[in-house]
């Protein structure tokens, strides 16, 4: 019998604020154990929290670029819940009066080219708990304790309070792969908005999926369990497998599936029982005394500390929502669509290009200078992406400016350099951040187009040679690249390649 699973994902995407979402606290990341705490977001009694505007209007911007609504009123709710990490006994989150609903990601099926739209629940806030490190976790022996015994488990609240957007799906995806597809455009939709950095390693993009199998003629829903503890894309599709084969495993001997929250052990690729799976009504929801609820007014959002914002957003006739809308930067689709119509470049291509916001920059800044797109594009996806992956670094850490690129690529077409010499040019400035002048100066890598120097090094190989050269007139024309070889030995590489083959038939025809 075959099965298909049913996937539905809750992502929680850290927002790039300076400070939490109900106090003034830095979210810095690694920063030493319990530094970056005070009295609200350790939950201290008699503290009150005050919500933080940016975090808000963020989470606006994710709604409104995933074409979700906007709800005129929220409210937030307290999530009881007893764990180590939170000291409150509480998280300040939403429940049934979210921020927003509805909404949608696309994604592309690779192999089939076919579109397919994954739906949303919602998009609501919350503040994020703390963080237990175990004696058996990397993070754990990182720590600047001394008291390391086995089978410890440390608690570090310099999370507690950090913004969150928990991102909701409908259970859409039929397949591991899927799954990791949307994370992906959702990452990818995330930095483009600047609100989340996406990195799942640092814990700012977290994913969490409810997993059940079905046999693919039926309509009824199996069983669900929930997947926790998946700290890369890698280990989303890793572990969503493993637990598809589980469930399988488990309805074809006869068995029956629990519904529980289990947890992924990457180094093991093993799943393991957590906890028996909550339902809402074990988290005994109620609306949070100390926040009043959050309005979207025509020009302000009330509900920031439970003091109206006075700010005026444009003229009366724009509302607050439409003034972020119109504050949203261009997503990678439709950045991708323009590139291949305004470039000329192909879909492969574009889709690279555009797969990161600051990598798109980069080729789109290069273009202006050097207006070659489809040249700038072969760099870029080659030799920029490979000095980036190579290096370990990001594109706004890479030494080399667009400006510079387009300055080396110049110095190719003026005949200064050759192709080969170029890249070896390239590799100094992404090591060194000199410009291509400079390194041309100093190792005197300028490339010989003189014509008479260019002869006179030829017919010396072609003296040299004569055995050679009978086998190329006699029809065996694979000689040819040895005589280009000899030629380019002789003048350190530095001959124009276009002139010295030029030459060469000339020669050797004559």
């Amino acid at each position: 019998m075959k099965y298909e699973s049913i996937i539905g994902l809750e992502v929680h995407a850290q927002l790039l604020t300076d400070s939490k979402i109900f106090c003034g606290c830095s979210v810095s990341y690694g920063a030493d154990p319990n530094s970056q705490t005070c009295p609200v977001c350790l939950g201290l009694p008699g503290v009150l929290p005050v919500l933080n505007k940016k975090a808000v209007e963020y989470a606006v911007k994710m709604v409104l670029a995933v074409g979700g609504t906007v709800a005129p009123h929220s409210i937030f709710a307290r999530k009881n819940y007893f764990y180590p990490d939170l000291p409150k006994g509480y998280q300040i989150s939403q429940y049934d009066q979210p921020l927003s609903t509805g909404g949608s990601v696309e994604i592309e099926i690779p192999e089939s080219k076919a579109k397919k739209k994954i739906h949303l629940t919602r998009i609501h806030l919350e503040e994020d708990a703390g963080k237990s490190l175990h004696s058996e976790d990397n993070s754990y022996t990182n720590t600047s304790s001394n008291v390391k015994q086995k089978g410890e488990t440390l608690v570090d609240m310099n999370r507690c309070g950090v913004p969150l957007i928990e991102i909701v799906t409908q259970p859409d995806m039929r397949s591991p792969k899927e799954a990791t597809l949307f994370l992906n455009k959702l990452k990818q939709i995330l930095e483009y908005l600047e609100i989340c950095s996406g990195n799942m390693e640092e814990g700012s993009l977290r994913c969490d999926a409810n997993v059940s199998v079905r046999p693919i003629a039926q309509t009824k829903l199996g069983t669900k369990t929930e997947v926790k503890n998946m700290n890369s894309f890698k280990a989303v599709e890793k572990a969503l497998n493993f637990e598809m084969e589980r469930q399988i495993g488990i309805i074809e001997s006869g068995g029956r599936i629990i519904q529980e929250t289990l947890l992924w052990d990457a180094e093991k690729e093993l799943i393991a029982p957590m906890r028996s799976k909550e339902e809402s009504h074990d988290y005994r929801y109620f609306p949070e005394p100390d926040l009043v609820v959050l309005k979207f007014h025509p020009q302000t959002i009330s509900g920031i500390g439970g003091i109206r914002s006075e700010e005026k957003f444009g003229t009366p006739t724009i509302t607050i929502v439409e003034k972020i809308k119109q504050s949203l930067p261009e997503l990678p689709e439709a950045r991708k669509t323009r590139f291949i119509k305004q470039y000329q470049i192909p879909e492969y291509d574009a889709e690279l290009l555009t797969t990161e916001k600051k990598l798109a920059d980069y080729y789109e800044e290069c273009v202006k200078n050097y207006p070659n797109s489809k040249a700038v594009s072969n760099w870029v996806m080659g030799e920029v992406l490979r000095e980036l992956k190579e290096r370990k670094i990001s594109v706004s850490e890479f030494k080399v400016p667009p400006k510079e690129l387009a300055s080396l690529l110049k110095q190719v077409d003026s005949g200064t350099l050759s192709g080969k010499m170029a890249k070896d040019v390239f590799v100094e400035m992404a090591e060194t951040g000199l410009s291509s002048e400079k390194i041309i100066q100093e190792k005197g890598l300028v490339q010989v187009t003189d014509t008479k120097e260019i002869e006179s090094v030829i017919e010396s190989v072609l003296r040299e040679n004569p055995g050679e050269v009978e086998k190329y007139r006699s029809g065996k024309e694979r000689v040819f690249g040895f005589f280009v070889g000899e030629v380019m030995k002789k003048t350190k590489g530095k001959a124009n390649p276009s002139v010295v083959n030029q030459i060469l038939k000339e020669k050797l025809s004559s």
